[in-house]
C-alpha cells in the first residue's frame, strides 16, 4: 500500500529548482544548465539576461521533451557568483502591491509576477502593478 502513494502528493517548486540549478552552475563554474522547459522559465530566463545575469537561453527539442538550456555569464575568467533569495512559495505566497514596490530594497532585481506576466521591480512599479513577489536574484560579492 505504501508505494501506491509514494509520488501522489508532492508538489516540487520548478521555479526554485531552476534557480538553484543556475546558482549551482554558477557555484562551481559551469557554463550551462539545462532544466526542463517552461514558458515562466524561459521569461525568467530573458529577465536575468536583460540583468546580465545569463548571457542566452535556447528551448532545445530533444526527442518529445522540451529542455532550456541557459548559459551563465562570465567575468573575465570565470563566471559570475550569483546569490538567490525566493520570497513567493508553494506554501507561502507573497503578494505585494504597486504603491509598495518600491520599499524593496538592496542591489540585483526583484521579479514580480503581474498580471501582464513576468516584470522586474522597476518595471512593475512603472506600469503600476503589483502581483506575486518572486525571487531576488543579485551579484553574490562575498565570492568574487
Amino acid at each position: 500500500m505504501l508505494k501506491k502513494q509514494v509520488g501522489k502528493n508532492i508538489m516540487s517548486d520548478t521555479i526554485a529548482n531552476f534557480l538553484i540549478g543556475v546558482k549551482n552552475a554558477a557555484l562551481v563554474g559551469k557554463k550551462e544548465v539545462i532544466v526542463p522547459h517552461s514558458k515562466v522559465k524561459e521569461n525568467l530566463a530573458k529577465i536575468l539576461i536583460n540583468e546580465g545575469f545569463l548571457s542566452k537561453a535556447e528551448v532545445d527539442k530533444n526527442g518529445g521533451k522540451k529542455n532550456l538550456k541557459v548559459f551563465l555569464k562570465d567575468k573575465g575568467s570565470r563566471i559570475r557568483k550569483i546569490e538567490i533569495n525566493r520570497f513567493s512559495k508553494p506554501g507561502r505566497r507573497v503578494y505585494i502591491q504597486a504603491r509598495r514596490i518600491g520599499l524593496i530594497r538592496g542591489k540585483g532585481v526583484v521579479i514580480v509576477s503581474t498580471p501582464q506576466g513576468l516584470l522586474t521591480a522597476k518595471e512593475a512599479r512603472k506600469k503600476n502593478l503589483g502581483g506575486e513577489l518572486i525571487c531576488k536574484v543579485s551579484e553574490n560579492v562575498a565570492n568574487r
